[in-house]
């Protein structure tokens, strides 16, 4: 009976561990994702700087001038976006790869190995992922900071807090790892 007992359990254990390459399903889908962003926000860079001629035109002035200049602009800002969102799709699905599936060998035994690329745990994939969302967050900001028509010193006063707000996200993030390599620095190595 003990032996019937073992080897179910031996065998549901191998199910369950097995089970984990479902994951390649997301893995697969938000390597697609992200490169179909990456080519979304390159084929906006292309258009962009295609129209980039029309700037030199000398009938080209006054208003419309500055219409083309805030236009450009607030393309560059969405192409950043895109370029962002596409590297956390990428980071995404390489630290599922990594937790769930295997190590990924070329990026661990290389120098030039970005350490961005290379996720040890869940916590190092949600930091990753987090800074780029934030950094995805202020390009929105700003996005809609430029467009903004500012009627009221009231909302100059909004921009300014928003402003405000940002920075501190971004240093409370930069504390935050900080703290985290100094907490790494004193544990002992096993």
């Amino acid at each position: 009976m003990s032996y019937q007992n073992n080897m179910l359990e031996r065998v549901f254990e191998s199910l369950l561990w097995r089970s984990r390459m479902i994951v390649i399903f997301a893995v697969i889908a938000s390597l697609l994702a992200s490169i179909a962003m990456f080519f979304l926000a390159t084929v906006d860079a292309y258009y962009m700087l295609s129209h980039l001629g029309e700037y030199l035109s000398p009938e080209l002035a006054g208003e419309a001038r500055s219409a083309f200049r805030a236009q450009t602009v607030t393309h560059v800002v969405e192409i950043i976006d895109g370029y962002l969102l596409a590297t956390v799709l990428l980071i995404f699905s390489l630290g599922l790869y990594e937790l769930f599936i295997s190590k990924i060998d070329e990026a661990e035994g290389e120098e030039r190995a970005s350490k961005v690329l290379v996720i040890h745990s869940l916590d190092d994939l949600k930091a990753r992922l987090s800074k780029v969302v934030l950094m995805i967050l202020v390009v929105k900001f700003f996005e809609h900071a430029i467009s903004m028509q500012f009627d009221s010193s009231l909302e100059l006063l909004y921009l300014a807090i928003g402003i405000a707000f940002i920075g501190l996200a971004l240093y409370l993030s930069h504390a935050a790892d900080g703290s985290h390599a100094k907490t790494k620095k004193n544990e002992p190595s096993i």
